[in-house]
């Protein structure tokens, strides 16, 4: 099943506007002024469209842990809709943004210019391991943070806790190559099956 978060809206306007304007051009030298019309009047707005789309485009972040049956099976139980946003928003292409992520950075104090700004490259979901919140849901944003050292990320973690709850404990994990983990654990209690 194709879903249509998926599809770049970019894209289409691009190759329907220019399957168009060819049209358009094809049907002027054939002396066909009908369609020559549809062709030039249609095709090339939504060309122009399109090469709008393009350049304001986010594509979505990548998966890079393919989500088990235990794993969903607990975010139907535990996910807030905070999480739940967040996860449909990064995997999906978005318009009108510089980066993902990137007023809720700006509003925490984590991005002052866009060199500095943190860049969302990854998404994954697992089982918290965590002694505290070991068997919780936990959606993992993963961080390319190359300006922004880990000092910056530890000392905001109560701030994104706060920002991204209620219902979330934010903790992060430096990785190496300047990468960081934010984990954003639901704290709802673990349903034991008794």
């Amino acid at each position: 099943m194709i879903k249509l978060n998926k599809i770049s809206l970019a894209s289409i306007g691009l190759y329907v506007g220019s399957a168009l304007f060819l049209v358009g051009f094809w049907a002027y030298s054939q002396g066909n002024s009908t369609l020559n019309l549809v062709g030039f009047f249609y095709g090339f707005p939504i060309l122009l469209g399109g090469f709008a789309f393009k350049s304001s485009e986010v594509i979505p972040v990548p998966i890079i842990v393919q989500e088990s049956e235990a794993v969903v099976a607990l975010r139907k139980l535990q996910e807030t809709p905070t999480q739940k946003q967040l996860r449909k928003d990064v995997t999906r292409y978005r318009y009108g943004i510089k980066a993902h992520l990137d007023e809720v950075l700006e509003k925490l104090g984590m991005s002052p210019t866009d060199q500095e700004r943190p860049v969302l490259i990854a998404i994954y979901e697992e089982i918290s391991q965590e002694e505290a919140t070991k068997g919780h849901y936990s959606l993992v944003l993963r961080f390319h943070s190359p300006l922004m050292g880990f000092d910056a990320w530890t000392q905001k973690q109560e701030k994104l806790t706060r920002f991204f709850g209620p219902g979330i404990i934010a903790t992060v994990t430096e990785l190496e190559n300047k990468e960081v983990d934010l984990r954003l654990i639901s704290e709802k209690p673990v349903v034991s099956a008794s």
